[in-house]
């Protein structure tokens, strides 16, 4: 074989063996049909671990493997979440498994520790009892001013951005910072004039959140607790009842629409008609708005209020108990024509 001819023949096998490398390793090695999927490789998993994980949705792993070796990968996986897209090929997907993708972690209207924890844990790695632990963790509530009952109160609605396999005890830590950075000079300063802690402040604002979603009307209502507080008198919120009953049943779904006479009298530290004084911590995670409605009470001379039947979802309000006996029977013989029971 001549020269020329040599060069010719190593020239096309060169090219050959480029455009095989070419299609093995960069063209299209993803097995599904989504525009993109995440895959979450949980902490301490090994290559053996990620291999399982991405074997349904990986065309051909040995390609992966050989991209995966050559990059040093196996020595070096991360946990995470990690964003696969559609079309990707072998070194693409390796590259990928390197960058953790954060979660825009989301929760509101959750109505006990334990709920919040079972939707953290479908956000996030730490499971519902890890994270449960963590938040009522002894050393944590006592350096911290809470207890098991109140430490609901740390959490405040809002979206977060946390990576997948953040640990409950950094987590932890995140939303302590989330709640010092709220509870500004002002808002303590406003507290104090109310003498009231901060969460007993969140404690006043889950009942007003509880009820009613009116913005307008919440510093009123909050008024009306604040006075009843302020007097020595029982709260009598139906919410805290509410509350007490769920407690009792842990299994009760039930929506309640009314509290019955002899609810009243359920035996509970939350039930308001029977205690004076708050209930030992928040009954709901009360949203920015009906804090700030406490915060910013409406200063008037209302102590009753129920719930009007000419303006549905609104109250009406009352300084006299004669006033307000008015106003509750027009609403209870509303209720009654409506066939309501609970």
């Amino acid at each position: 074989m001549n020269r020329n001819k040599f060069i010719k023949v190593f020239a096309i096998s060169f090219i050959v063996f480029i455009g095989v490398i070419y299609v093995k390793f960069f063209t299209s090695d993803t097995n599904f049909d989504e525009k993109e999927v995440y895959v979450e490789v949980p902490t301490g998993s090994n290559y053996q671990d990620v291999e399982k994980i991405l074997s349904p949705l990986v065309k051909n792993m040995s390609s992966f493997e050989f991209i995966a070796n050559r990059r040093s990968y196996p020595e070096n996986v991360k946990a995470g979440r990690f964003l696969l897209k559609k079309g990707m090929s072998a070194f693409q997907l390796v590259a990928t498994m390197r960058r953790n993708v954060p979660v825009k972690l989301a929760f509101n209207n959750q109505e006990r520790l334990e709920n919040l924890c079972e939707r953290l844990s479908s956000q996030i790695e730490p499971d519902t009892t890890k994270l449960l632990e963590t938040f009522r963790d002894p050393v944590f509530m006592e350096k911290n001013g809470f207890t098991k009952d109140n430490v609901f109160a740390m959490f405040l609605p809002n979206t977060y951005e946390v990576y997948w396999n953040i640990s409950a005890e950094k987590f932890r830590g995140r939303m302590l910072d989330e709640y010092n950075r709220f509870w500004t000079k002002e808002r303590i300063a406003k507290a104090e004039a109310l003498n009231l802690t901060k969460v007993q402040v969140i404690t006043v604002a889950s009942i007003v959140h509880k009820e009613s979603v009116k913005k307008s009307e919440r510093p009123i209502i909050a008024g009306v607790y604040l006075n009843r507080l302020k007097d020595g008198m029982p709260l009598q919120a139906d919410p805290t009842v509410i509350y007490a009953l769920k407690m009792r049943d842990k299994d009760f779904d039930q929506v309640i629409k009314r509290v019955l006479y002899n609810d009243l009298f359920i035996q509970s530290p939350y039930n308001t008609y029977q205690n004076v004084g708050l209930p030992p911590g928040p009954i709901a995670m009360p949203d920015v708005d009906a804090i700030d409605a406490v915060l910013n009470a409406q200063k008037h001379d209302y102590i009753y209020f129920c719930a009007s039947v000419e303006k549905f979802g609104y109250h009406v309000f009352a300084a006299t108990y004669e006033q307000h006996q008015v106003n509750a029977k027009k609403y209870s013989d509303w209720l009654n024509k409506q066939g309501t029971n609970r």
